[in-house]
């Protein structure tokens, strides 16, 4: 098998490494192309208005205002005042129409303004800016929009220039390999398939224009809404500024108001969506490899996982499961009956999730071939000739996936795979991926639901594309169950469909922080489900960096261990007996929080609520703009991974507040730092003061029936706090129909006592009856407890929590 691997991964390398040659100096912009002429906006000279828009004239080029919500405001720019078809693939709601909105006018400038915001034009320059209500400016032109002909392809580049404030940060734009705050970067954004990235590595594999701005402690953010080629400069050429600009479409963008970085986040899910509820076993520990095969192998993988007593989800099927590497096959030599063993697999609680990559080989005896030749579903190029290149099958044509009569036709080719039993798809190489060249040439033509374009224009959401018709195909095929997918190329508005993973990373300690920082900025970028290849998929971890990746991996949203072909087996207990036990615990702890985990999930799907957080949006001090390790997961669990080889100690910064020690209940004062042991068997994990945190019992997989009662932590606090614990039947849309159960838990403290209130909505019935309840931190002696005005006992322990059970229906516990 690892044989294989080389040859096949040296093939991709030397393809790779020659192409990049060949490109290495073409990926920089162009900014001053030879006998273009680059026109500014002039003096408006006009406006009208149509319903929530407003249209600005100067002559030439027209601006429209639209206003789509209090808080959000749309601006585009038609150089020659003819503007394309409004379409996005990002944007999911653009027409949040709001009553209260006018237009005022003076001498010097035009005003749209909403109860929340102003968007100002200004007459004689055409300059741009956005205030709030107090008439403080968040963000504004420092020079007016512009544009350049495009003589090869038609069509402009277009630019926006913003001013940049001497303590303004920014945040954002997807998977970028590099510190939180981009204040001197600039990017660019075209999917790129990166093997083995490096920090600072750029483009990579997803494309996500939008960023948050920070500066005296208040945030918006610029969602620049264009699938070409796109460039971001963050201050870098000019500390006063920072622009964006694209090599073609239209210059629109929106403007998003806070001031709270959430939400600024929060309205940007409005316009682009939020992730699905996933099945719950999905937020389980995945185990992966390329590949795991035959099915002798996999079978004693599960076997391993379950004698062993390590919890697991599911398992991977990388591209060696197919036959010949064609996608929706099997390999019969290897998987004689895949069904069977999938069958199996089930019944001992593991899900099988397999690969589907967008290349199809060219083979005139391959089903799913001659259907899309049959029906012109593949991509061709500028003089009508198929694109073609090469992938792991070999030569391969692409379909169109903007096409909606190929995303239908897609979805449904899963059918066999899903009636094999297969749970979930992984859709790998989409960025597209071609050996060699790296990708399409750009003079491939896409139908983009009719809108038509080149792959200059489709580029960036070709993978989105197509995992938006592998999500559509399986939840019409899944008979009432939530799909799961993965992807590894995205553009804005990806989270609709899939979950997605950081890509081809390496097992180096400094790749455990890249994976850090990358989590955070795709949760701060719309992508909240996201995940990195715990271990590193190239190259050797050592025990303990496999091990403090696992850690954070518990408080990754997407938890699943990856690794190549030509790399030492990995899996939990590759490292010895001590290294086991460790990383056992930490994947017993994910289970241990999965009610809390999966209520996170409901919050950020209901109300766009980023999953991590990192601590400058926990606290929008200055202090705090480059702080990089600490985290929460949700609002209750804070965390900072331990990033260092043989580190024993960490320096650990907590927001404002109180915060508990999850291993020793240690109450910690916020707003300062603490130097925080960190033994090999433990990661710094605080609990905020006044949660009440659920805790599983220890399951080897989600659907595994487990008697025990449901525990609940609480944490006192002196004041109030409110927390919640959603459930529902964990694998259908039921809860659509109130099936569910939102239970809100409001705790009360005072010196002397303590409440905690419950209250419940739905009529999801859960499977336990009673509540282990566990009060810790009181800091006064008790002499009663009452449920519901009924007197109960209780029990010490030596840490001086106490224990009690009451049953799970009850409406107040007092505590005195």
């Amino acid at each position: 098998m690892i044989e294989k691997f080389n040859t096949a991964q040296k093939l991709r390398e030397e393809w790779n490494n020659q192409y990049e040659e060949e490109i290495h100096h073409t990926n920089n912009p162009v900014l001053d192309p030879p006998s273009i002429e680059k026109k500014y906006l002039k003096p408006i000279r006009q406006f009208i208005q149509q319903d929530n828009s407003f249209y600005f004239h100067d002559g030439v080029a027209t601006v429209e205002v639209k206003v789509v919500s209090d808080e959000i405001i749309r601006v585009r720019l038609a150089p020659n005042s003819s503007f394309l078809k409004d379409f996005s693939y990002a944007v999911s709601n653009s027409t949040q129409h709001v009553d209260l909105f006018d237009l005022t006018e003076d001498d010097t400038s035009y005003r749209v303004r909403t109860n929340t915001v102003t968007c100002v034009i200004e007459k004689e320059t055409a300059l741009v800016s956005f205030v709030d209500r107090d008439g403080k400016v968040f963000s504004k032109d420092a020079t007016p929009m512009h544009w350049e002909e495009n003589a090869d392809f038609g069509g402009y580049y277009v630019y926006n220039t913003k001013d940049a404030a001497p303590n303004e940060s920014f945040f954002g734009l997807g998977d970028k390999p590099t510190h939180l705050n981009l204040r001197g970067k600039r990017l660019v954004n075209w999917n790129s398939d990166t093997y083995s990235f490096g920090f600072n590595r750029d483009p990579l594999y997803k494309s996500i224009p939008f960023y948050v701005g920070l500066k005296d402690g208040e945030a918006y953010g610029i969602f620049f809404d264009n699938t070409f080629k796109t460039y971001f400069d963050f201050a870098a050429e000019d500390p006063a500024k920072t622009s964006f600009w694209s090599e073609g479409g239209e210059l629109q963008y929106y403007y998003i108001h806070g001031p709270a970085m959430e939400d600024v986040i929060k309205r940007y899910h409005l316009l682009t969506g939020t992730h699905y509820l996933p099945p719950k076993w999905a937020l389980g520990y995945h185990q992966c490899r390329w590949s795991y095969y035959p099915e002798a192998k996999v079978r004693d993988l599960a076997k391993q996982f379950r004698d062993r007593k390590i919890p697991c989800d599911a398992i991977y099927l990388d591209i060696d499961y197919m036959d010949g590497y064609r996608c929706f096959t099997w390999n019969k030599k290897y998987f004689p009956d895949h069904k069977k063993m999938i069958a199996d697999l089930s019944e001992d609680g593991f899900q099988t999730v397999v690969m589907i990559d967008p290349g199809i080989k060219v083979d005139e005896n391959y089903w799913v071939y001659k259907e899309a030749d049959k029906n012109n579903y593949f991509c061709r190029r500028g003089d009508d000739y198929f694109m073609e290149g090469y992938v792991w099958p070999g030569r391969c044509k692409f379909p169109d996936f903007t096409n909606p009569e190929v995303r239908k036709w897609w979805g449904g080719l899963y059918k066999d795979l899903v009636d094999s039993g297969v749970s979930g798809v992984w859709n790998d190489m989409n960025e597209p991926a071609v050996f060699g060249r790296g990708t399409f040439p750009n003079d491939v033509r896409h139908q983009f639901d009719g809108q038509r374009g080149s792959h200059r224009k489709a580029h960036n959401i070709y993978g989105m594309q197509m995992v938006r018709a592998t999500y559509d195909g399986l939840k019409a095929l899944l008979h009432g169950k939530r799909p799961f997918t993965i992807t590894r190329a995205a553009y804005s508005g990806t989270q609709r469909y899939a979950s997605v993973w950081t890509g081809d990373n390496v097992a180096t300690w400094e790749h455990l922080k890249i994976g850090s920082l990358q989590l955070q900025r795709l949760a701060m970028s719309g992508l909240s489900f996201c995940g990195t290849d715990i271990g590193g998929f190239s190259g050797e971890p050592s025990a303990e960096l496999f091990s403090r990746w696992l850690q954070f991996g518990v408080f990754s949203p997407f938890m699943r261990a990856h690794s190549a072909g030509d790399t030492a087996e990995r899996e939990p207990w590759s490292f010895g007996e001590e290294y086991e036990a460790i990383n056992r615990k930490f994947i017993e702890l994910r289970y241990q929080l999965l009610s809390y985990i999966y209520t996170v999930f409901r919050e950020h799907a209901v109300a766009g609520k980023p999953i991590l957080k990192p601590l400058i949006m926990l606290e929008q001090s200055d202090d705090n703009h480059n702080r990089e390790e600490e985290f929460s997961f949700g609002d209750k669990i804070l965390v900072s991974p331990v990033l260092e080889d043989g580190q024993r100690v960490k320096t650990i910064y907590l927001p404002k507040g109180y915060w508990y020690d999850y291993w020793t209940h240690a109450l910690m004062t916020g707003g300062e730092e603490h130097s925080i042991e960190t033994p090999l068997d433990q990661m710094p994990m605080f609990i905020k003061a006044g949660t009440v945190l659920p805790i599983n019992p220890i399951m080897q997989h989600v659907n595994e029936k487990v008697m025990d009662d449901l525990a609940l932590n609480i944490y006192y606090l002196n004041g109030s706090l409110d927390s919640n614990l959603y459930e529902d039947d964990g694998e259908s849309y039921a809860y659509e129909n109130e099936y569910y159960i939102d239970k809100k838990f409001k705790l009360q403290g005072t010196e002397t006592s303590l409440t905690v209130q419950q209250s419940r909505e739905g009529r999801y019935h859960t499977p336990y009856t009673s509540y282990k309840i566990k009060l810790i931190g009181l800091p006064f002696n008790i002499n009663k407890i009452l449920v519901d005005n009924d007197s109960v006992d209780f029990e010490k322990d030596k840490d001086g929590s106490l224990h009690l059970v009451v049953g799970k229906g009850f409406d107040k516990i007092m505590v005195s």
